[in-house]
């Protein structure tokens, strides 16, 4: 399938079809150029009372990120993050597209379900869960999950007892990840057999292993690492007399670029080393960022302003209680532009930006250069999707659901 049939199964997907999705033209746009033309055609179009901050989301760039990760990994079906970013557009986009679903709650798992996602594309990919939300997954059909202790196998056992479970691994530190998930999650080589063990015992069938490298890896190389552990994993079972594995969970941490380019020669390389002689394995992963972040911006307006000799102080409508938030949680370093064409020879100044809030924390750039802004312009905040939205507040009055989320495709 071209971009073109990609992007009209997207139009009509669950989520998407009954939102407002505008056209632009592709000769127009080159990736950042494109989405500032299209926010200039929202700010001309809108009026007073609709201006507050929104964000944008780029079908086409979504539909590129399918297209490059089918072209560099065409074995390895993504299962979308849904933490990462829970908007209904992006999931109905990403189920269109053919990707499948990890899913960390009930919640999570009821809005796929929600977009018409069959349980079977959903992993219930949470090592440590509570009683009734696996039960809610016995329920609607979700039957396989995670699990990297044998306090999890009863548990699985006891609230749903036909649900197939992954070995959930510690691959080797390395990675020089944003957040190490290795720290929370993962069994030690030592723990791997024991836990096999326990699920033999209470009768579930381990259809698998999993791991995760840590969100935002810059170390591509500890994916190799990673995937020979799981081979152990494999073996391990085999050798216990358990029916064959046939799952692999390469778990998330991909960044789009060329950190992904990287990421996806060392593991074909490594697939190929370690599993050739297991053709029937399938290899599913499960990438949040790689195609939330770069697929959103976010534009925040400026309502407030104060000056300090050369220094300038703004207030926008979006902060680290909102989205930005991810300043924070996720070590986003936000680097704002003006919606402004820039003029040549344009004077900068050494700016602070707050957030809404009354909270002196709500800062979301300190020294940092801005051209001379007034109440009522804009800054442009890119590459805003990943863990932003998903984990912003009400604090202080001021609703991250508000923010509203204009969508856009080129033609």
């Amino acid at each position: 399938m071209d971009g073109g049939i990609h992007m009209q199964a997207v139009l009509v997907a669950a989520g998407v079809r009954d939102r407002m999705v505008l056209g632009i033209k592709r000769d127009a746009l080159k990736d950042r150029d494109a989405v500032t033309g299209f926010i200039r055609s929202i700010l001309a179009t809108s009026s007073p009372a609709q201006r507050s901050a929104f964000h944008v989301l780029d079908l086409t760039k979504l539909v590129d990120l399918f297209m490059a990760w089918r072209a560099a990994l065409r074995d390895v079906r993504p299962c979308y993050a849904v933490k990462c970013n829970p908007d209904s557009a992006l999931l109905g986009a990403l189920a269109a597209l053919g990707a499948g679903f990890d899913c960390a709650s009930r919640a999570e798992i009821e809005a796929v379900l929600a977009l018409g996602v069959e349980p079977g594309s959903i992993i219930y990919a949470n090592p440590c869960k509570a009683d009734a939300h696996i039960e809610y997954a016995a329920e609607v059909g979700v039957n396989l999950t995670t699990y990297d202790s044998e306090e999890e196998v009863a548990k699985v056992k006891r609230c749903h007892p036909n649900c197939e479970l992954l070995l959930r691994i510690k691959g080797p530190y390395g990675g020089k990840a944003k957040v190490d998930l290795g720290t929370k999650y993962g069994a030690h080589a030592d723990e791997v057999v024991p836990l096999l063990r326990a699920a033999q015992r209470a009768g579930l069938n381990v259809a698998g292993a999993s791991f995760h490298v840590g969100t935002g890896a810059s170390c591509t190389d500890v994916y190799r690492g990673a995937i020979e552990s799981a081979r152990a994993a494999f073996d391990a079972a085999a050798d216990l007399g358990m029916p064959p594995m046939r799952i692999l969970d390469i778990g998330g941490g991909f960044m789009a670029g060329s950190a992904f380019d990287e990421a996806a020669t060392v593991i074909k390389t490594a697939l190929a080393q370690h599993f050739a002689d297991l053709p029937c394995v399938e290899v599913i992963a499960e990438p949040g960022r790689y195609f939330a972040e770069t697929a959103f911006t976010l534009v925040a307006r400026v309502i407030g302003k104060r000056t300090r000799g050369e220094v300038r102080e703004y207030w926008i409508d979006d902060g680290v209680y909102g989205s930005l938030n991810c300043i924070l949680m996720d070590y986003y370093v936000p680097r704002p532009r003006s919606q402004a064409t820039p003029r040549p020879g344009e004077k900068t100044y050494t700016s602070t930006v707050f957030g809404p809030t009354c909270d002196s924390l709500d800062t979301v750039v300190t020294g940092y250069q801005l051209p001379e802004m007034s109440v009522g312009d804009w800054l442009v905040f890119d590459d805003m999707g990943a863990y932003a939205m998903a984990a912003g507040s009400n604090f202080n009055g001021f609703a991250t659901s508000d923010i509203k989320i204009y969508m856009a495709y080129s033609s």
